[in-house]
């Protein structure tokens, strides 16, 4: 049980912060020190902070099928780490420009997938990497139309390579299972559809 009486750390004082690197990413060097569990303040650290854009991550769904849309890309970190670095996941992109997130939800599902949406669900929010990472992701559930979804789609401006397809949400949530699906965004979206799935259909079908 959670003790609610606890006093929780709350300060930090940054002391310095240099960049270290500067390209489409950031790489921040920042020196801190922050207030203690115990009470007071901790030693100075250091920190390397990868600075990203906040992302954006939307599940199709055609809740009258029981369908959902994935797309599957290269990706160079899962490269030397898994037998296919071409990971099957959920449409997404980076808030780099003024404007809101369902605003990029919709731009994306155009973009990589071919897909305009009738209705949206937020799902959560979450830090996929806090110890490292200032990004902060927003996930999203689409409301769209599966008969037809597929081919190859993504901006060749940008190196996109990105193949659409559709699965029943039982195969999806199988391929959590199995391994083949394997990126943090697309399983918590999938189960979450999974939890919440008969209410969904309620509303949308």
């Amino acid at each position: 049980m959670t003790d609610t009486n606890k006093s929780v750390p709350s300060a930090v004082e940054i002391t310095g912060r240099e960049t270290c690197y500067k390209g489409f990413y950031q790489l921040d060097r920042v020196t801190l020190r922050h207030e203690l569990f115990n009470g007071g303040m901790g030693r100075e650290i250091n920190r390397e902070l990868f600075v990203r854009h906040d992302a954006v991550c939307v599940l199709p769904y055609d809740a009258k099928r029981d369908e959902v849309v994935l797309i599957e890309q290269f990706r160079v970190g899962a490269l030397g780490r898994v037998d296919n670095p071409w990971l099957i996941e959920l449409v997404a992109g980076l808030i780099d420009k003024d404007e809101q997130p369902e605003e990029v939800a919709h731009r994306e599902a155009e973009e990589e997938a071919g897909l305009t949406f009738s209705a949206m669900l937020p799902i959560t929010k979450y830090f996929p990497s806090p110890g490292g990472s200032c990004e902060y992701v927003h996930i999203y559930l689409g409301h769209c139309e599966s008969e037809g979804a597929g081919g190859v789609h993504g901006l060749e401006s940008e190196g996109e390579d990105i193949r659409v397809s559709v699965w029943a949400l039982d195969d999806a949530l199988q391929a959590i299972r199995d391994g083949r699906i394997a990126n943090a965004a697309t399983m918590i979206a999938l189960q979450w559809l999974a939890l919440n799935r008969a209410e969904v259909r309620g509303l949308w079908s």
